[in-house]
Order: structure tokens, then C-alpha cells, then sequence
């Protein structure tokens, strides 16, 4: 390659449109298209967009300033079959750092040559027309009638070396059908020649008309028709007129992209100012507008080329508002709830799953974005995987965006079942910097066996304050505080029913099905995965008419066991949906058979060590947690105890204690009231400054000073609820 040594040392100006094209190890300009939990997409091309992923880059991800629309240097790593692409960390990022530039043109005459340098200019500049990228210059709500105006108000511009092209007038401007100009024709006009000092002088209108959209001229009303959104696919080439509201703004390296929801469907609507420039500065996500614009396919993609943009206000906002309101309110809300399989307490709560079914599939159709926390357990893991099942086809087919189910959709572990300042503070971090970065609403927040305890208020609380939609999903006995607090509680114990032998994952199942009916089949193993013991016979028989016998179901509950602790703070939501829905038999297998070794390990070396001790009529063993297990090594202290309870308790009235440096863990034969367990214990030991720190895990805290009189104490209010 003449004066290039190494492909290494220059980079490439993708013009490609497949991602199969691009060449692994080269180094690419791309753009940055936006921020995810995971990393950076990068756009290679316009339709060809890549992930960097926090892993790869050498800071943190929070550090990283880069801006939507910024210009970045990636190296491609890896094209998958599926067309995703995984990107590397480029120390350079800029041009000057690389030995040269070359073209990338697969399908064209200009591959290999080198990227020519924009030629200096000392007047305004505009961003060269790229053909390959499918975006237009067309100067966004100014016609050729208001331009003039606009000329005539400012001062005249120094004249060129060469003359530029007079200006047509607005009788010709207007094309054969007596319309305004559209983005096609600009383009045309402006790709016969295409040096910066022929265009600069168009380019400076076009920002000023951009930057001040409510002084643009708009189309007659007679002229355009009000159309729906879902009705747009029959209307490629035509101008049409949507109104609704504004879900999302995002710049890309070309055109500014607004959502714009109406009471159908969702459309990209694309408004383009220069490359990188924020179309209609003023116009914010909820705002009600009127688009005019023609619609076109790009890449397989309906979009509408924005030519006019009008922020509405009063009765014609309210007419919108109210015209969305009713279309949430038919659409959301199912007509029933019906049952994976019979079961008493998920049928005393119908009523309130179908309060929760509502908020979920309203936020997906106002684009609020979903955060489903739920326990680091193999329950909590299916709950919130039943839920996004459901919920994932929902945004794909409400959004167009590629990448939408990322943006709005995002599953978080929680380590335990209260969700407490520390969960609270990062999701309300990470949705305000969602908002200033992406322009996005403030999220729903689903619960799945966490936040219903008195202990999780603060964190509720503090969602609450910024309006944050919170819905709570539990088995378990929920605190009236906690059903005051929230906006949606869906809660058996409250409705009066027993729900000692109902799991967060059936319970959350049923609620997947009441979100999305055509998940049913593929979600009806669940229940039973989500239950180490006594799983109620109907969820069994249900498993196995799914193709899911019992030896099947105990791989899958044990494999994703193993994973949820080894990346509890990440959702994996690939690796669960390979293991529970999409893998064969090999891979649970291969992931239960690591499960077993490692707790048959740790289970015989705590066997072992247990004490044996008599309080009253109670049984207790006792663990050193702290001597005899790893602390920072699978299992977990609670899934630790839970097995040493299940194969070590004798009779009626047994405990297993863990007692760890400042905790320890507790479970019981009987059904005892922690709380009122651990309030007896501080007052039999009140130097030790017990606290009940989990009720759904059974964990106590303490202080390490005070560690056998904590011990004593607990035992001893255990005995007495006996």
C-alpha cells in the first residue's frame, strides 16, 4: 500500500452498508450514537453500528466524555453471524496520531484510495454530502421563500473567488407537483459540486433556520393530510403531516432523530441541520408537535424527512394529550389475567397483576424506559427473566431503533431483598444521567421480591421524589408502609391469601403472561425453576408438558444459581436467555455440574465444623461462617445456609445459624417473626446493636465486639417463639 507500512496504521472511512463487510483489526472513524449500562454504541456507518464495551476501554465508562455526534476512533474486533459487532479501544483518537486515511468502498471504485482533507476555508463551513449514508442537507423548516427573507436581513457575505449559483426562485424551487423542496432535491443540487466554498453560504441559513424553527414558514393545512403513524407504510414518497408527542431526541453523526408517539405507533423522525448540529434546539422529550415531511424507506426502515416542526400548546397540545391518553388506556391495560396453572394465592391477586401489567406496558408504549431489579437468587433470576420475555418483543415492535430494547429495558440484580439507599442512589444516578444524555423519560421501577419490607422506604422514597413509577412484586408479606409508599403493589399475603408454598418466580410468571400473552408457552417452566424444594405439583406437571422433566429443571435452577452470584451486578441478559429458553441440554448441564462441586465442597467442610447446642426444646446448629466457608467464593452465605437447613434439621423446632463476623444468618422450622425475634434479642443483649438488616434473607446484623452475646441472645428469643 505505497506509503502505508501496516493496515495498523492508518484508519478507514467505512462506506459500506452491511456490517459483514468491515474487516476485523482495522481501525474505523465511527460516531457516537449514545451510552448503554454495558459501554458506547458507535455508528461505522448508517446502518452499521458497533459496541464498545466498558471492558474494552481504559478508563471507566462514567469518565469517558464523549458526546452523542462526537467523531471517534474504534478498532473492529469481532463481527458475529448475527451482524453485531464488538469493538476495540482506539489510544489514538485523531486523525493526525495515524500514518494516513483510507477509504473502505466494498462495493464501489473508491476502496483503498486515501481520505482527501477538507480544504481550509475562511468563511462558514458545511459537512460534505455522503451518498452511502442515506442522510440529507435539506435545511431544516425553511423554505426558499423564507431563506430570501432571511438574506435580505442579514449582512451580506464577502463575495468568492468563484461565483456561486444565483439562488432559484420560489416558483421553481417548488418542483413539478407545486410543492416545497425536499431533502432529495438539496441533496442534488448540493452533490454537483461539492467544495465547501460553494455551499458555506446555504450552510449558515440552514443553521440559523434550524436554530429558530417556530419563525419557519409551515405547509398549508390544506395542502397536507393528518395521517397515523401506523398508517405511514402505504405512504412512501408522499408528504404527510403526524402530530403526537416527542419520546426521545437523539443526534446522530448526521440528522437530529426525534420518536414521535401518536395514538398508534412510534416513527423516526429525522431533522437535519450540518452534520452532528442539533435540529430544533428548543424541542424537548413530552412536547406536543406537528411534523411535516416525507416519508421514506431508509435501509428497510420507515423514517419521515422532516420539513417543518411546530411545538403546539394549548387546546391543540391538549387535544393530543387527550387523544394519547385514551389510545394508553384501551391499549395497556389487559382484559384478564389468566393463570399458568391453578393456584390460589397468584388468583387472589388478579386484580392488582393487572394493575402491574398496565404500568409495565404503559411505559413501554409512552417510551419510559423499565428497570426490573430482583434477587441475585435462582427466584429472583427467573422472576425477572419471565418479565423481560414478556416485555422485550413489546419495545421491539414500539420502537424502531435497533438498539431500543437496551435503552429501555434494563434488568439489575439486587445482592438481597431490601432495596436500600445504596440500589436507590445508583438507579436514580443512572436515569438522570440517561435524561441529560439521551433525553430519556424517568423510568418505571419493578421490584421482584425486594422493596416490600419496611427496610427498603428510604429507597422507595427517594425514587418518589423524583416521580419515578415504582411497582412492587412480592410473595413474601408485605409491610403497610410499603403499601402506602409505592404506586402498584402485587402482594398475595395482603389480599388474605397463604403463600407459604408460592414463589417470586410463579408469581412474576403469571404476571409475564398478563404483559404479553405470547410468551405463555415459553415462560411456563419458570415456576418450577424458580423452587429448590416443595414445588407445588401443578407447576411440575406444567414444566413437563413444556419439555422440562425434573432432572432438566434442577440443571437449569442450579445453573443459573452459579451465574447469578458470579455477576450479580450485571443483568447477563444473553447467557440467562441461553440457559432458560434457548440453549440445548449441554450448556445447563455443564453449568449445574460446576454448581454441584463447588456446594458439595463447601457443604462438606461446613458439616464438619457445625456446633451442635440445645436451647430449651430448640435444636440449633451452628456454623463459624467466618472460619469455616470462603467469604468471597461461591456459594454465598445465604444459598450456604439454605442447604445446610435442608439437610441438617431434626423435628419441629430446629435453626441453622451462620455466624459471620458482624451477621449472621438464620432459618428456622418454624414460622417465627424475625422482627420480633430480633427486638427481644437487642433487649436481652442491648450492647450488641442487633438489627434486623434482610427479613427476606434472615440476616442479622451486629457488632463485632458483641459477637457471642449476639449469638446467645438471638438464640434465646428464637426459643421463646417456639
Amino acid at each position: 500500500m505505497d506509503w502505508i507500512t501496516h493496515e495498523e496504521d492508518v484508519w478507514f472511512e467505512f462506506r459500506g452498508n452491511s456490517p459483514h463487510q468491515l474487516v476485523p483489526g482495522r481501525f474505523y472513524k465511527g460516531t457516537v450514537d449514545g451510552y448503554a449500562d454495558f459501554g458506547v454504541f458507535v455508528d461505522l456507518a448508517s446502518n452499521v453500528t458497533g459496541l464498545l464495551h466498558r471492558s474494552e476501554l481504559d478508563r471507566r465508562l462514567e469518565s469517558l466524555e464523549w458526546e452523542p455526534g462526537d467523531e471517534v476512533f474504534v478498532q473492529v474486533k469481532n463481527v458475529r453471524d448475527n451482524g453485531n459487532i464488538d469493538l476495540g479501544w482506539s489510544i489514538r483518537q485523531s486523525d493526525t496520531e495515524f500514518r494516513g486515511a483510507r477509504i473502505h468502498d466494498p462495493d464501489g471504485d473508491a476502496d483503498g484510495q486515501p481520505v482527501e482533507k477538507e480544504a481550509e476555508s475562511s468563511g462558514p463551513t458545511t459537512i460534505k454530502t455522503r451518498p452511502q449514508t442515506g442522510k440529507t442537507t435539506k435545511p431544516v423548516g425553511a423554505t426558499t421563500s423564507q431563506k430570501s427573507v432571511e438574506t435580505e436581513s442579514e449582512p451580506e457575505p464577502e463575495p468568492e473567488p468563484e461565483p456561486v449559483e444565483a439562488e432559484p426562485e420560489p416558483e421553481s424551487a417548488a418542483g413539478d407537483e407545486g410543492r416545497a423542496p425536499t431533502a432529495k432535491d438539496v441533496v442534488t443540487d448540493i452533490s454537483e459540486s461539492e467544495t465547501e466554498a460553494e455551499t458555506a453560504p446555504e450552510a449558515a441559513e440552514t443553521h440559523e433556520a434550524a436554530a429558530e424553527p417556530e419563525a419557519a414558514e409551515t405547509v398549508e393545512a390544506e395542502e397536507v393530510e393528518r395521517v397515523r403513524i401506523d398508517s405511514i407504510d402505504n405512504r412512501v414518497g408522499e408528504v404527510v403531516r403526524v402530530e403526537g408527542e416527542i419520546a426521545s431526541v437523539r443526534q446522530t453523526g448526521g440528522p437530529t432523530v426525534f420518536e414521535l408517539r401518536d395514538e398508534t405507533a412510534i416513527a423516526d423522525c429525522a431533522a437535519f441541520v450540518e452534520a452532528g448540529v442539533r435540529a430544533y434546539p428548543s424541542v424537548e422529550v413530552g412536547d406536543y408537535v406537528r411534523i411535516d415531511g416525507e416519508v421514506e424507506r431508509r435501509r428497510g426502515e420507515l423514517q419521515i424527512e422532516t420539513e417543518d416542526l411546530t411545538v403546539l400548546e394549548g387546546a391543540d397540545a391538549e387535544t393530543i394529550k387527550q387523544r394519547l391518553a385514551d389510545a394508553l388506556s384501551d391499549e395497556a391495560r389487559p382484559d384478564a389475567v389468566a393463570p399458568l396453572a391453578a393456584h390460589e394465592p397468584v388468583a387472589a391477586v388478579g386484580k392488582s397483576l393487572l394493575d402491574a401489567a398496565e404500568a409495565i406496558r404503559r411505559a413501554v408504549l409512552e417510551s419510559r424506559p423499565i428497570v426490573v431489579r430482583h434477587t441475585a437468587t435462582a427466584d429472583g433470576y427467573a422472576a425477572g427473566a419471565a418479565v423481560e420475555r414478556a416485555v422485550l418483543p413489546l419495545i421491539r415492535d414500539e420502537h424502531p431503533r435497533d438498539d431500543a430494547e437496551y435503552h429501555y429495558f434494563t434488568r439489575r440484580p439486587l445482592e438481597e431483598a431490601v432495596y436500600g439507599m445504596d440500589a436507590a442512589t445508583n438507579d436514580v444516578t443512572r436515569m438522570l444521567e440517561d435524561r441529560d444524555r439521551h433525553d430519556e423519560k424517568l423510568p418505571l421501577v419493578l421490584l421482584l421480591g425486594a422493596g416490600s419490607t419496611a427496610e427498603s422506604l428510604d429507597g422507595l422514597g427517594l425514587l418518589g421524589v423524583y416521580g419515578s413509577e415504582r411497582v412492587v412484586v412480592d410473595a413474601a408479606p408485605a409491610d403497610d408502609e410499603v403499601a402506602e409508599e409505592v404506586d402498584v403493589l402485587v402482594n398475595p399475603p395482603r389480599e388474605g391469601a397463604d403463600a407459604r408454598d408460592l414463589s417470586v418466580g410463579a408469581l412474576a410468571s403469571t404476571l409475564s403472561v398478563a404483559v404479553n400473552e405470547d410468551v405463555r408457552d415459553g415462560v411456563s417452566h419458570l415456576p418450577a425453576v424458580s423452587y429448590w424444594e416443595n414445588c407445588p405439583q401443578q407447576y411440575l406437571d406444567l414444566a413437563a408438558d413444556h419439555g422440562f422433566d425434573a432432572d432438566r429443571v434442577r440443571e437449569l435452577r442450579e445453573a443459573v444459581a452459579l451465574e447469578a452470584y458470579y455477576q450479580s451486578y450485571q443483568d447477563k441478559r444473553e447467557l440467562i436467555a441461553d440457559l432458560l429458553f434457548d440453549a440445548d441440554e449441554g450448556l445447563a448441564g455443564h453449568v449445574s455440574e460446576q454448581f454441584r462441586i463447588k456446594l458439595e465442597d463447601e457443604i462438606e467442610t461446613a458439616q464438619a465444623n457445625l456446633e451442635r447446642r440445645q436451647v430449651d426444646s430448640v435444636s440449633a446448629a451452628v456454623l463459624d461462617s467466618d472460619a469455616y466457608s470462603h467469604r468471597f467464593d461461591f456459594p454465598p452465605t445465604g444459598l450456604l445456609v439454605d442447604e445446610l437447613h435442608r439437610r441438617t434439621r431434626e423435628g419441629d423446632a430446629f435453626v441453622t445459624v451462620a455466624l459471620g463476623m458482624d451477621e449472621l444468618y438464620f432459618r428456622s422450622t418454624g414460622d417465627l417473626d424475625l422482627r420480633a425475634v430480633v427486638e427481644s434479642a437487642a433487649e436481652k443483649a442491648p450492647a450488641a446493636g442487633l438489627a434486623a438488616a434482610g427479613i427476606r434473607e434472615g440476616r442479622i446484623e451486629f457488632l463485632t465486639g458483641a459477637r457471642d452475646e449476639a449469638l446467645e441472645a438471638v438464640l434465646a428469643a428464637a426459643a421463646e417463639q417456639f
